[in-house]
This record gives C-alpha cells, structure tokens and sequence, in this order.
C-alpha cells in the first residue's frame, strides 16, 4: 500500500515522501497515529501543490536576498567609542553594536547572528565586515570605528 508520510517516520523516510508499506502497518499503525495518509490522487494533488508552493517561496526569498545583498553592499556605518589613556578602547565593538548602528544610520534591521565579526573591534579603524543575508548569499560592509 501506498501511503504519503505526515511526519519524519524512523526507518521509513520524512515528511511529504511516498513510500510503500505493508497494508497492516499501514492500517494499524501510521493511519490511526496520522502519521501517514493513504496515496489518493487527491492527496498526491495536495502534496504536489505544497512543494511547488514550497519551492516558490524558497526562490523568492532567494531574489529578496540578493536585493538586499545588493544594497548592503553600498552600506558604510560609522561607530563613535570612547579611548582610554593608551589609545585602547574600554571594550570592544560586537556585532550587536554593528546591528544596532546599521538600524540607526540607514533603517535596515539586520539580525546581530547573520554579522559574521570573530574577535569583537578592539581597535579604532576601519573594518570590512561580512553579513550572511541568506545561506548562499552574504554581503561585506564597512565599519569605521572612531575615537571620541
């Protein structure tokens, strides 16, 4: 018996598959736990519009990051710390620091996890930042980081 798995089924493949399984297995185990449906033309209608409507999305959320990768591009921020007596800055400047100077000077909002900064800034000076906007699309900024 066909069936078309509702859930990730151990040993038996993920969620959306078709695969085929005994007619007591089905019966009296993934049917009653919902965790499959039988292989209907209906259902496999239903299941194809999913994952062509799945696919639509992903392939734009892929053009909205490449608009926005083109755009951050462009973006330089600049960010204003105080020194102590031996020119070293009393901390240092992280990535939370980077996403809220983008937010004030240009109004993009930018999630502090996708700005790839290793060390933290410790330093005045001007820094080439990476952003990851999607997983195969990053951008690089440019930070300028000045003494007050």
């Amino acid at each position: 018996m066909k069936v078309i798995l509702e859930q990730d089924v151990k040993s038996l493949g993920k969620k959306g598959d078709i695969v085929e399984v005994s007619e007591g297995y089905a019966r009296n185990f993934l049917l009653p736990k919902k965790l499959a449906v039988a292989a209907t033309t209906e259902n496999l209608n239903v299941i194809n519009q999913k994952k062509a409507s799945a696919a639509r999305k992903k392939e734009q959320e892929f053009d909205e990051a490449t608009v926005m990768a083109a755009q951050m591009d462009k973006i330089e921020v600049t960010i204003e710390t105080k020194l102590g007596e031996n020119g070293k800055m009393f901390g240092s400047i992280t990535s939370k620091d980077i996403a809220d100077a983008i937010l004030s000077q240009h109004k993009v909002e930018i999630d502090r996890r996708k700005i790839d900064l290793k060390d933290g800034i410790k330093s005045p000076g001007d820094y080439t930042v990476t952003i990851k906007i999607h997983p195969t699309i990053s951008s690089k900024i440019v930070v300028h980081v000045k003494a007050v």
